[in-house]
């Protein structure tokens, strides 16, 4: 049962962020940051993006994907086609991986340590949709606040 909510999760968020991408009216503003907003929308889409891909694709997906996370925080000004290009590709990528798991994963060990301790699939795969949630509300406030 988790699996499915995870997957229902993902995909309703992954949408979002495609939705928040998609609705700037001024693309230069994507790549924007003004007084304490350190990340911009378009930098904070690539992380979920190299996230995404890194900690499921690779991981459970076995993608062969390689995380530069530098470049997540340091590329500007990809237009938002592609940004949007990267999130449907991503949800596609979840999803798959998703669906290569039983109940009996999300108890075993994740395969790479991620926190201070080891920690189980399942436990990594929650935290990684609370991750998505917390910086899709950034991207919400940042276009809201910026994109007039």
């Amino acid at each position: 049962m988790l699996i499915e909510t995870l997957k229902k999760l993902f995909n309703r968020d992954l949408s979002r962020l495609k939705h928040e991408i998609s609705s700037y009216q001024n693309e230069q503003v994507i790549w924007q940051v003004e007084r304490n907003i350190a990340n911009s929308a378009g930098n904070l889409c690539l992380h979920l993006v190299g996230n995404l891909n890194t900690y499921i694709g690779a991981e459970i997906g076995k993608t062969g994907y390689v995380r530069d996370r530098e470049l997540e925080f340091s590329l500007k000004d990809i237009p938002k086609a592609e940004l949007i290009d990267k999130v449907e590709q991503t949800s596609r990528i979840v999803e798959d991986a998703l669906n290569r798991l039983n109940e009996d994963d999300l108890d075993k060990e994740y395969p790479v340590l991620v926190f201070d301790e080891k920690t189980p699939t399942g436990y990594l795969l929650v935290h990684l949709t609370t991750h998505l949630t917390y910086h899709l509300g950034q991207i919400n406030y940042h276009r809201r606040l910026l994109d007039r």
